[in-house]
């Protein structure tokens, strides 16, 4: 399958200061892709780097194939981006900043404004000034203008923002409909680790501008799932003996992980087996870690 994003060695100095690091990203077409750090961690300054919008010290950003490079080089007629705080005519109205964005688009279908106006729930706001929307619906007025071209790929730099509770689910089902019904490339960072968990197909963790870690769908599922955490003085002789009794075993540092539910729901008879053959388990614990619990043990947890 064709690469919609690829980073190659992507790194971007700022003085002293090494803001990413020889980021590596793949990202396919029609994924969605979390892209989670701390404040600071390089989040912004690589979709920066894949928008065009700084050069980097190192490395190479690609997206739908093409090169990003100085003097606007890219396909972006077929990207629709939100980064940071969106941009709009305080004085015009959203309908007529939306307008004067279909006509830089040469966008010649005029009900396109009224479609995405009614997608991204602004219709009742549609005649108000755009300096007088609030937070949320200004962020509603910069996903409508990213939206507006039906783009092939999305990149949002924390696309929930500023937005209530049901903004933020109605945002959620949008994008997940965009990748699954319209095959587009969904690639956003964010600080709501509950919504990217259940909309990702893949995430990416950046941490002190490197990329430390990446989930796939089969990770995301195992992370969870709940499960039967051992710790033993011999992982070797625990590892035989639950292996002979018949147990799926995976072994994490110094702890032993069963998946199966007749050791998540019976940890008593995971103990008997461990104990009849001489390495009785230190600690046994049923544990079930979210992407939030999982992103903070990574990452230490600093704000």
């Amino acid at each position: 399958m064709d690469l919609a994003i690829e980073t190659i060695g992507l790194s971007k100095s700022y003085g002293e200061v090494r803001a990413v690091d020889s980021v590596n990203l793949r990202v396919q077409q029609g994924e969605v892709y979390g892209y989670l750090g701390l404040n600071g961690a390089g989040k912004t300054t690589t979709i920066r780097a894949l928008l065009g919008m700084i050069r980097p010290s190192a490395g190479e950003a690609r997206v739908l194939g093409q090169t990003v490079g100085p003097n606007g080089r890219g396909p972006w007629s077929k990207v629709g981006h939100l980064v940071e705080s969106p941009a709009a005519y305080p004085e015009l109205t959203v309908r007529e900043n939306l307008e004067i964005a279909r006509r830089l688009h040469s966008i010649t279908d005029k009900d396109a404004t009224s479609r995405v106006i009614e997608r991204l729930g602004l219709a009742s706001y549609a005649g108000r000034n755009a300096g007088t929307l609030s937070t949320g619906n200004l962020q509603r007025l910069g996903l409508a203008r990213a939206l507006l071209h039906e783009p092939q790929v999305v990149i949002l730099d924390e696309p929930a923002k500023g937005l209530d509770p049901a903004g933020v689910v109605e945002i959620r089902e949008l994008l997940g409909s965009l990748a699954t019904d319209k095959g587009v490339t969904v690639f956003m960072s964010s600080h709501i680790l509950t919504e990217v968990e259940r909309l990702a197909t893949r995430i990416g963790i950046i941490h002190q501008g490197r990329l430390i870690e990446e989930l796939d769908t089969k990770k995301l599922e195992e992370l969870r799932s709940p499960r039967l955490e051992i710790e033993v003085r011999s992982i070797e002789a625990a590892q035989g003996a639950l292996t002979r009794a018949g147990f799926l075993v995976k072994a994490s540092e110094n702890t032993i992980l069963l998946y199966e539910p007749r050791a998540v729901n019976a940890p008593d008879d995971v103990a008997t087996v461990l104990v009849n053959a001489g390495t009785p388990p230190t600690r046994l614990a049923v544990e079930r870690e979210n992407l939030e619990d999982h992103f903070l043990r990574l990452t230490g947890g600093e704000e």
